[in-house]
């Protein structure tokens, strides 16, 4: 390489030829070459130095024992014994936590059963509060009842008066907050006799309705929600 290195500098000096140039060039490679051969050479002995000499036993000669069996045996007690540890560790139990677990547990019931108390409690109320307000509202029905047989008593030639006309509404107005409330008048007249809405008090003959039908209503029934404010008093046909 030092000899290629003074022919380089040397050619550098002056000019050189593309032959001239050429040959160095070669000359470098085939030096390149025989380096990383004697370096590989070099890798190669120093690997064949570093590997053991492996030796067959000669005959009759016992192999030594590598005491694979005993080691195996151990590792076998000392599984057995980390399960033994880890079963023993299971069934001792913290009373600390299951002091916790006992407060949780009933911390949950109360909280369940307290809202399931808050739930009927609310529903009692409802109940309650629909039941008084029921109650109200049956005392009015005997005030619609007169206001019905006033107008209905009321002759042809009035009807048109200013007295009538403020009657009759008066009691419209009566009737559209009642219907606000949720009260709604039993429907009896040409409908199917049902004891559920309707109180029989009489039969009647009548040629326009069949048998088991209303045919005449003599007191008017009225319902709030599903709830039956008072029953409609009928006349069924035989």
């Amino acid at each position: 390489m030092s000899e290629t290195k003074k022919n380089t500098k040397g050619a550098s000096g002056s000019t050189m030829s593309e032959k001239d140039k050429e040959a160095a060039l070669e000359n470098i490679m085939e030096e390149l070459e025989q380096e990383a051969e004697e370096r590989a050479e070099e890798a190669e002995e120093k690997a064949e130095e570093k590997e053991p000499d492996t030796e067959e036993p000669k005959e009759g000669q016992a192999e030594p024992d590598s005491g694979d069996g005993g080691s195996e045996k151990e590792t076998e007690k000392k599984a057995a014994e980390g399960k033994k540890k880890l079963f023993s560790k299971k069934e001792k139990k913290d009373p600390l936590k299951e002091k916790v677990d006992e407060l949780n547990d009933r911390v949950m019931r109360q909280m369940a059963e307290f809202d399931n108390f808050r739930k009927r409690t609310e529903k009692e109320k409802a109940q309650m509060f629909e039941q008084g307000q029921g109650n109200v509202l049956e005392k009015l029905l005997p005030v619609i009842d007169n206001f019905e047989r006033g107008l209905a008593a009321v002759p042809e030639a009035e009807k048109d008066g200013a007295f009538a006309d403020g009657m009759n509404k008066i009691y419209k107005q009566l009737m559209t907050e009642l219907e606000n409330l949720g009260v709604k008048p039993i429907e009896a007249l040409g409908k199917e006799f049902d004891p559920n809405l309707h109180n029989a008090v009489m039969q009647v003959e009548s040629e326009e309705y069949e048998s088991g039908v209303v045919a005449q209503e003599l007191q008017k029934g009225y319902m709030f929600h599903d709830t039956v404010l008072r029953h409609s008093m009928v006349g069924v046909t035989q």
